[in-house]
């Protein structure tokens, strides 16, 4: 991303830092300062680091791997398991994953945990992992998924057919 609102062009990067930048720009998201804002970057930072166990790691060896090896099946399938647990006791506390409100934490989090319960991601991975078990994180991921501008961003990424 280029922000060229400023005197010079801003370079950001990464998608955490990129709605962080954003976020921050537009007072949206984010509270501004306290403790609330530190749990929403706690979990943005969470995200940054687990979610390449599981679409690095899981979702390579689950769907993409062109050997089927049971070991960084179940080895990634075990760690992406311990991630679900960590957001289902979370959001047994609380209606968004930093919160009471929607953050840019959900936002990071939910393309790779949410679409997973959902079953949009690694063919039938959400049913090898059980997703349903974790009735908080699938409650969380349907309440985001039904958000209007989730609706739209996700009719706007469709690949088109044929």
């Amino acid at each position: 991303l280029v922000d060229h609102t400023g005197a010079e062009p801003l370079r950001v990067f990464e998608s955490g830092s990129i709605l962080l930048h954003l976020a921050d720009k537009f007072g949206a998201f984010l509270p501004a300062a306290g403790p609330k804002r530190t749990e929403a970057m706690n979990w943005l930072f969470w995200l940054m680091g687990s979610a390449p166990y599981l679409g690095g790691g899981f979702g390579h060896f689950y769907a993409y791997a062109p050997e089927k090896w049971k070991y960084p099946i179940d080895r990634y399938a075990m760690e992406t398991k311990r991630q679900l647990d960590v957001l289902d006791r979370q959001l047994a506390e609380r209606p968004y994953i930093a919160g009471e409100d929607y953050t840019i934490a959900d936002m990071a989090i939910w393309p790779w945990y949410g679409n997973l319960a959902l079953g949009r991601q690694y063919g039938d991975a959400g049913t090898f992992l059980s997703v349903h078990e974790y009735k908080n994180v699938m409650a969380w991921a349907e309440k985001i998924d039904k958000r209007p501008a989730v609706r739209r961003g996700r009719r706007r990424g469709a690949r088109p057919a044929g």
